[in-house]
């Protein structure tokens, strides 16, 4: 009778299955915030480099960060950084494709070095025209989701970041919210998808490492209950 009482009193299985719910639900919160200040970091340090040169010009009025942005951009740049960041392995473990191609942070920072340097040729390199501009970006932004992703997901998703934030970009020019120096892609300029596709795939592997952490470290505490 006393063993069946003890037998009772010992934690079901239920118990660890909740406690790895909470934690994959705060961990979850954790890397949004940790995307969303790595899109703030890279929308003031990008965008001041499109600034320095003209590219995108605001209002004055509307001058107002120390890094010569205006102050929505930052938040709206973290925003869509969480998201994006989030979606990439969402969409990893919906498809069943796992993504295991050069996981490790490394990889994931010469990625980041590659977006850094996409963007930073778009407003510092000179051109003959923007369509040799345009086509060389494009190759640029290809070839670092050959070398760092290769995932069809990862394709798919950063055509469509590109063709969501090309048109939000469209939409804010017409109203008068900042310009483009000589646009020749309706209001904007047509190398913007690229920069916008290589962001898409640059942010995907930063949310795709964290999880893979996180994995890790649910995995570790597994082991140790």
């Amino acid at each position: 009778m006393a063993e069946s009482n003890s037998a009772s009193t010992i934690p079901k299985k239920c118990g660890p299955y909740i406690s790895s719910v909470t934690s994959h639900g705060m961990n979850l919160v954790i890397r949004g915030i940790v995307l969303f200040f790595i899109g703030v970091f890279l929308a003031l340090v990008l965008n001041l480099l499109q600034i320095q040169r003209n590219v995108t010009l605001f209002p004055p009025d509307v001058i107002t960060s120390i890094f010569s942005s205006a102050w929505w951009v930052p938040p709206c740049c973290g925003t869509a950084s969480a998201v994006i960041g989030l979606l990439y392995p969402c969409m990893d473990r919906h498809l069943g494709e796992p993504h295991k191609f050069k996981r490790e942070w490394s990889s994931v920072m010469r990625c980041v070095a590659v977006f850094v340097g996409i963007n930073h040729a778009s407003a510092k390199v000179d051109f003959a025209n923007n369509i040799q501009l345009s086509l060389t970006l494009a190759a640029l932004s290809i070839g670092l989701w050959w070398t760092f992703d290769r995932s069809r997901s990862g394709f798919g998703l950063g055509i469509g970041i590109a063709f969501l934030a090309t048109l939000v970009s469209q939409f804010l020019v017409y109203n008068g919210v900042y310009q483009y120096t000589s646009p020749d892609f309706l209001y904007v300029r047509s190398w913007l998808p690229c920069i916008f596709f290589a962001g898409g795939i640059t942010v995907g592997n930063i949310g795709r490492q964290l999880a893979m952490y996180e994995c890790k470290v649910i995995a570790e505490k597994s082991h140790q209950d």
